[in-house]
């Protein structure tokens, strides 16, 4: 049986459970009671040499859309449809998560005075945007599967609202197989590539 078969029936079981009309409720109960796996992501700093500056950077919580913007790991079976691992879970809905992770890969460079959420902290120079367009994985042909990133970056200068700069960052990466150790790796591997890119590209600009 190949892989793309067994996340496909998998998806297919659930699709059927919450369809039974009055059965649905309660599978939904049911789900709801049942722990997840949670899952990480870890930050990646960008270069530590270079121009250090006192200014400070917000970053705001990232624009996704309702899809992404939730603390299950999104699965697309083809170009029309989405669900999501079953038995895992983000640390925190995904938009915070990545938050998080660029706060600490823009800090860990040591090249700005500070570094951190819009929610709190002091009066920003510079405000960064994000906006997630994908986050998931992709079936693909032959039991493959693909983790797939893209994200928009935009800097502002939080007096004037001017736009300093704005920068696209998406990257593909193969996961061996269905399981969220391997998901969660490929997504990771992206990271490693592209949260410095990032943490660079800000701290060149803020």
């Amino acid at each position: 049986m190949t892989q793309t078969i067994k996340l496909t029936r998998r998806l297919a079981l659930l699709g059927a459970a919450s369809a039974l009309g009055g059965c649905s409720a309660v599978a939904a109960l049911n789900s709801a009671a049942q722990p997840l796996d949670t899952y990480d992501l870890a930050p990646a700093a960008g270069a530590a040499g270079g121009r250090r500056s006192s200014r400070t950077l917000l970053v705001a919580l990232p624009e996704a859309s309702a899809a992404i913007a939730t603390d299950r790991i999104m699965v697309k079976p083809d170009a029309a449809s989405i669900t999501y691992l079953p038995d895992a879970r983000w640390s925190d809905e995904l938009p915070a998560v990545f938050q998080s992770l660029l706060v600490r890969s823009i800090s860990g460079t040591g090249r700005l005075g500070y570094v951190g959420r819009s929610e709190g902290g002091p009066i920003a120079n510079t405000a960064l945007l994000v906006r997630m367009d994908a986050f998931e994985v992709q079936v693909r042909g032959a039991g493959g599967f693909e983790a797939v990133v893209d994200l928009a970056l935009t800097l502002l200068d939080d007096r004037s609202q001017r736009v300093i700069a704005t920068r696209a960052f998406a990257r593909t990466a193969p996961v061996a197989d269905d399981t969220p150790t391997a998901i969660v790796g490929g997504f990771q591997s992206i990271l490693d590539v592209v949260l410095p890119e990032m943490a660079d590209w800000v701290v060149a600009r803020s």
